[in-house]
């Protein structure tokens, strides 16, 4: 079937799905002590690898910590605030940006392979590359969470520089999210907060 025909008959996500992914889905704060399998996992990435990013040049890269050893290596770098909720997550998220993110667009871009060169030879241009790339794909995982039946709990709160030497040494990874993945445990959703109505967000020109 031609592209063009295509573009031209997508379907719209119904309201369960919008509600799963927007209108009703909420940041956990809590989590239950049933397990996310690593068919879970891969699914997550499967989905989320598929949203854009500039020149296709898909910087993030994840580290799944499931509790144990690993876990408490984590929670030694995580706001206290952080701690409990962290703690109790079948598994955390490391997502991490990879600086070297331009050695395969010989691979994810090739009818371009040449910008693999611009980038290497321009830091600044990459670093900020990844770092806008990486957020938008930062977004794609907390939707792909959801999308596959599960509560993400995005975080901030953390010491990047501590994540980066307890798991990344030697490496060009430089972590910039925690996101706790499970199913929602006992009180886990604070009240919603407001958001911008649309007149005060939207114009047109």
């Amino acid at each position: 079937m031609p592209v063009a025909t295509l573009a031209t008959h997508l379907p719209a996500l119904d309201d369960a799905g919008r509600r799963l992914l927007f209108t009703e889905a909420r940041t956990a704060n809590s989590f239950s002590d049933e397990p996310v399998t690593d068919a879970q996992l891969h699914e997550i990435y499967e989905l989320m690898k598929y949203g854009p990013t500039s020149a296709n040049t898909s910087p993030l890269r994840i580290l799944f910590v499931r509790q144990g050893e690993g876990r408490d290596r984590l929670l030694r770098h995580v706001n206290e605030g952080n701690r409990a909720k962290t703690a109790s997550a079948p598994v955390v998220a490391v997502l991490a940006n990879d600086a070297d993110f331009h050695e395969r667009i010989p691979e994810l871009l090739p009818f371009r392979p040449a910008l693999r060169d611009v980038f290497a030879a321009d830091e600044t241009l990459r670093h900020a590359t990844a770092d806008y790339n990486g957020a938008l794909q930062a977004a794609y995982v907390i939707l792909a969470v959801r999308a596959v039946g599960l509560a993400a709990g995005p975080m901030k709160g953390f010491d990047a520089a501590g994540v980066d030497a307890e798991f990344f040494t030697g490496t060009s990874w430089t972590s910039h999210l925690l996101v706790n993945i499970g199913h929602p445990g006992v009180d886990p959703w604070f009240d919603r907060l407001p958001r911008l109505p649309y007149d005060d967000a939207v114009r047109y020109a």
